[in-house]
């Protein structure tokens, strides 16, 4: 078995349940910027040692970085904030599995983001796929019982939250991408984990120093949720860093293809943990969207 597809699996094993856990923080004792500032807060001091032991290990020294790597980072790392407060505010409004769901549209979306900022072409084949996935994303946010145009259930609560995550995922990705492709030739490794550590230490100065300002009490909250926040961290940290090495080892249509195990892992963890009922219209969205995002990942 080649090394990447275990890596990969890893990957999206450790994103599930990540936000098992932040769904268990926001539904307990804080609110979701409190379980976001958690995955910050906890992942940053693993991500720095973890950068310094890189360095004493291998004898590499650290990149120059660039003007335009910090623009990058703090643009990434404040829409991926905003993306996660997004993504654990949808688990109080609908079950974990959908929530999980309509974060997957990030995938439909970086391919529009692209288009729009980069100029990247869409083939015909990723036309039809985003259509697909358009179509899911109405299914999944058709409210059974509801009265109205499909566009009235679209624009509900749930349906904003999850589609607005995307959007901000979106504009993460690429400019993460972005930062990387600044710090020049050097291991892949090796880059991501310099962006990584920039990047999780910038959210966290700028996220506990909001905190600090608006919502002291919360940041008192991370604290006594410690025991389940350590673990958020450190998934959260192990997640970003198996994303990262998998695309080294392959081509990251493959790698992406192969994470949708997630959707799997995410309706099982709905199942099993959340005691959550799936109704099948919603499996049926998400299959749909499921198939719409392979196709996509495949045709780029």
């Amino acid at each position: 078995m080649s090394l990447w597809i275990p890596v990969t699996i890893a990957a999206a094993s450790f994103q599930t349940v990540r936000f098992m856990l932040q769904k268990s923080l926001s539904s307990v004792k804080l609110s979701a910027a409190g379980a976001t500032f958690a995955r910050f807060a906890y992942s940053m001091p693993l991500a720095v040692l973890g950068l310094v032991g890189a360095v004493l290990a291998t004898g590499f020294s650290l990149p120059p970085l660039t003007g335009w790597f910090w623009v990058f980072a703090i643009i990434g790392g404040t829409t991926q904030i905003l993306a996660t407060i997004f993504v654990v505010a949808l688990f109080k409004q609908r079950n974990f599995a959908v929530g999980i769901t309509f974060k997957k549209t990030e995938v439909i979306q970086t391919a529009i983001v692209g288009f729009l900022v980069l100029g990247d072409q869409v083939s015909s084949g990723a036309l039809v796929a985003i259509i697909l996935g358009l179509v899911a994303v109405l299914l999944l946010s058709n409210n059974s019982g509801g009265e109205g145009g499909w566009w009235k259930h679209l624009t509900n609560p749930a349906s904003r939250l999850g589609l607005g995550s995307g959007v901000l995922f979106a504009f993460s990705s690429v400019s993460y991408r972005g930062a990387s492709l600044e710090l020049g030739d050097i291991d892949a490794w090796f880059r991501a984990l310099v962006t990584l550590t920039v990047v999780v230490s910038f959210q966290f100065l700028s996220m506990g120093l909001w905190l600090l300002w608006r919502d002291r009490a919360e940041l008192r909250a991370v604290w006594q949720t410690r025991s389940t926040g350590v673990f958020v961290g450190l998934t959260s940290l192990c997640g970003s860093f198996c994303w990262f090495f998998a695309f080294t080892l392959q081509n990251a249509a493959y790698v992406k293809a192969l994470g949708q195990v997630e959707l799997i892992l995410s309706l099982c963890a709905s199942i099993l943990f959340f005691r959550e009922t799936i109704t099948r219209r919603e499996i049926a969205g998400m299959a749909l969207l499921g198939i719409s995002i392979l196709a996509l990942v495949l045709t780029i």
